[in-house]
């Protein structure tokens, strides 16, 4: 006799053999090639898939080693961030109309709160027992869609990212000293010049002003007054005194000097 068909176990005679109780799960052995032993067979599977995406993912990350970026500087307010490439859908879900701005809790609560609540009523949804793709049209047709949209918006995300305005304002630069005690300093953070050069002068939305060594005090008080590229005119409100140490200041960098030179302590 094969196991578990054909043989009944009651434990009263009261009840019928043939009414099987809701919470009692039906036997699988009766459907054989459509079921196994979690243990080893299924877990052994599930190891085997976990160990050959790991291995992938080491080999990805050594023939593309993640980028390293200079010291994060709080006071760049126009550094832009750029997530981990398994986020990078979402990244470019966020930049489209109905994801952002006035419709930013859309994007970050709604849109994805759906998909987490469809992804965990999944099992409900499609209860069915066939393991046939094509037998499973709502799970298939959720997983197909949910995939495409990832790739989809990854791919778009490559393709449309400034990579070398990003590469230029997260370049590793070797540290310099700058005199942050200096009455120069005090006037470029008086005036903002930091919210666009950085706390230590070395670039953010704005230009590096240490790696400028052809720097001059007049160019720098021109600038200054009257703007420069994307720079706008009138900048500084300070006076003429203030300016001229700025200048000063600001020209010594380049120079080496740390802002500890010429006009740098007046």
């Amino acid at each position: 006799m094969h196991r578990g068909k054909g043989m009944k176990f009651v434990g009263d005679s009261r009840i019928p053999m043939n009414n099987r109780m809701k919470n009692v799960p039906k036997d699988y052995s009766e459907y054989p090639g459509k079921t196994e032993a979690f243990l080893p067979n299924f877990l052994l599977k599930e190891w085997m898939v976990g160990a050959v995406f790991l291995v992938g993912f080491m080999v990805f990350i050594i023939a593309e080693p993640p980028p390293l970026e200079r010291e994060a500087d709080p006071l760049a307010a126009g550094y832009i961030p750029l997530p981990d490439w398994y986020f990078l859908f979402l990244y470019q879900f966020l930049k489209y109309t109905y994801a952002s701005g006035h419709y930013i809790v859309l994007g970050t609560v709604v849109f994805p709160g759906i998909a987490s609540i469809a992804l965990l009523l999944a099992p409900w949804l499609d209860p069915g027992p066939e393991r046939r793709l094509s037998k499973r049209p709502i799970a298939s047709g959720m997983m197909l869609l949910a995939t495409i949209s990832m790739f989809f918006l990854t791919w778009q995300s490559v393709v449309t990212h400034n990579w070398k305005a990003i590469s230029q304002q997260g370049e590793i630069q070797n540290t310099v000293q700058i005199d942050k005690s200096a009455k120069g300093y005090k006037i470029a953070t008086d005036q903002g010049c930091i919210s666009c050069h950085g706390s230590n002068l070395q670039g953010a939305v704005g230009p590096n002003l240490v790696a400028m060594e052809d720097l001059t005090v007049e160019h720098v008080m021109d600038v200054a007054r009257n703007g420069y590229g994307k720079m706008p005119a009138g900048q500084f409100k300070g006076s003429d005194k203030e300016l001229k140490t700025l200048a000063k200041y600001i020209a010594s960098l380049g120079e080496g000097g740390g802002g500890g030179g010429s006009g740098g302590g007046e």
